[in-house]
């Protein structure tokens, strides 16, 4: 059941511009709810394209003093940054909580996540470093340097508040950009604090910007002259007409889609392991992950052992509140959602798959709670394999080879994440070395990378040619400078036509 108090009476929730609160002028606004209750708590500021200018002017004019910003003063105040998030992340992972319905547990684990990408960023003066070479012809040094790009943008989903904005926000900034967040609309209020602790860190005003809204603000960032950059994460067709539009436009981007991901269980497997790690990764953060794992593809005999092991699991995972410490899994993010995610077990039978344990039952009155679901036999024509469900409704599909459940992998569109579960060594080689998927993991159910690697799928997983965070994220907000040097003696200087040679 779901109860909608009028806006007015709920917190008003609005923009960040020029290192301050903007109350929205539009008139327009979305309901922003306690998935746990399915009450109305605020009422988000949708954005105008002026609006957008208006962030996007302040990022400008803050660009010509945070470039000039020495290395050594950015570093220093990251490891600000850095300290005040660590230490306040209990409270951050409340408020993330509080809006996307995810448990407090899960929700620190988010900031942890972001707060190491953060970390990574202290060490933006060894990371932005360029290459010399002395006397690369005679009396002519080369040198490489890389600079900002100017204002970048990033436009965020709401399954991961806090972590996703902090994969785009520190590499760009500590490259010396200034940055216009325009992040979900169902779970604003991290991206507003995390700008109050960007200020009391000492980041200049104008620097970080956010601006809340729907597609109106999202079309503004897009076709704006001043953005340099969009990062861009959330389902595949949003991701291909961002990176459509933003590259017409002439900008960069990277745009991060959906996926399905599979994890392959072969006969060799430790059943309970595989069972356990299924678990997880199915309905962790009720399956709101583009890392979930959504189909397990059981090779051979293990397939019957491994339905069961799961079946046995799914009763202990405790549903409930976020903000309970009991609870295991919590609410989806609304109730739309909800009844969308429900929608695929209601149609299951129909296509010839087998409803193992039905998540619509014994589910709370209040709130957008739908429990763990398990599908089996499911084929790869169906829906419930097909399209991307992002909820707790993990599906079975078997097979009778490994090459069988290889192909199945390389030809999804997706190519986000993939798994394997496996005792023997050379198959987990073999597996990384021909699957068709920008992220792997070996008895590893979600192999999201640490941050000094780069994360990004594959396929219809991504739309532009670099990954999120680590190097790839340096090489995105900047851009490359060669620098060919001499400083002759006046007395050997002549006219020379020819093209220029190496001696």
């Amino acid at each position: 059941m779901t109860e909608t108090v009028d806006a007015p009476s709920a917190t008003r929730i609005p923009h960040w511009i020029g290192g301050r609160r903007v109350e929205g002028g539009s008139g327009r606004s979305g309901p922003v709810y306690n998935p746990a209750t399915g009450r109305q708590t605020g009422a988000v500021d949708f954005a105008t394209a002026e609006e957008v200018d208006a962030a996007v002017q302040a990022a400008h004019s803050a660009f010509a003093g945070w470039r000039e910003t020495s290395l050594a003063k950015r570093a220093e105040l990251f490891f600000r940054i850095r300290e005040l998030l660590h230490a306040r992340r209990e409270e951050l992972a409340e408020v993330l909580t509080s809006e996307h319905g995810k448990v407090l547990s899960d929700a620190l684990g988010e900031v942890t996540r972001g707060l190491e990408v953060v970390e990574h960023c202290c060490g933006i003066p060894t990371l932005i470093k360029g290459e010399h070479s002395e006397q690369a012809s005679t009396g002519l040094d080369v040198y490489s340097i890389r600079q900002p790009l100017g204002v970048v943008a990033g436009i965020t989903p709401f399954n991961f508040p806090a972590m996703v904005p902090m994969w785009m926000w520190a590499p760009a900034i500590a490259c010396g950009n200034c940055f216009v967040l325009k992040p979900s609309e169902k779970d604003p209020s991290p991206s507003l604090w995390v700008a109050e602790l960007l200020k009391e860190a000492g980041l200049p005003d104008g620097v970080f910007n956010v601006v809340m809204g729907d597609r109106v603000a999202v079309d503004a960032l897009l076709e704006h002259p001043d953005v340099a950059a969009i990062s861009f994460v959330g389902s595949t067709p949003i991701a291909r007409y961002v990176y459509e539009k933003a590259t017409a436009s002439g900008k960069r981007c990277q745009a991060l889609g959906g996926a399905k991901n599979h994890m392959i269980v072969l006969p060799d497997a430790d059943v309970n392991a595989a069972a356990d790690a299924a678990i997880s990764a199915g309905y962790g953060s009720a399956g709101e992950r583009c890392m979930a794992v959504s189909m397990v593809v059981a090779v051979g005999d293990v397939a019957q052992p491994l339905v069961d092991a799961i079946r046995e699991r799914i009763p202990r995972v405790k549903v409930g509140d976020g903000m309970d410490p009991a609870s295991e899994m919590g609410p989806l993010v609304t109730a739309e959602h909800r009844d969308r995610v429900a929608s695929y077990l209601e149609n299951a039978p129909g296509e010839g798959a087998t409803v193992v344990v039905d998540g619509r039952e014994g589910v709370p009155e209040e709130g957008f709670f739908l429990n763990p679901s398990l599908l089996d036999d499911v084929t790869p024509e169906m829906k419930a394999y097909v399209d991307e469900i992002f909820g707790p409704v993990l599906g079975v599909t078997r097979v009778a080879t490994y090459e069988e459940a290889v192909r199945l992998v390389n030809e999804s569109p997706y190519g986000n994440g993939v798994a394997i579960f496996t005792r023997d060594g050379g198959a987990a080689r073999q597996f990384q070395f021909e699957v068709q998927a920008g992220m792997v993991g070996i008895n590893v159910p979600i192999p999201v990378p640490v941050a000094y690697y780069s994360f990004g799928g594959w396929k219809s997983s991504l739309f532009g040619d670099r990954h999120v965070y680590g190097p790839e994220a340096i090489d995105f907000y900047t851009r490359g400078k060669v620098v060919t040097s001499r400083w002759p003696d006046p007395a050997t200087s002549k006219i020379d036509l020819g093209f220029p040679q190496t001696r």
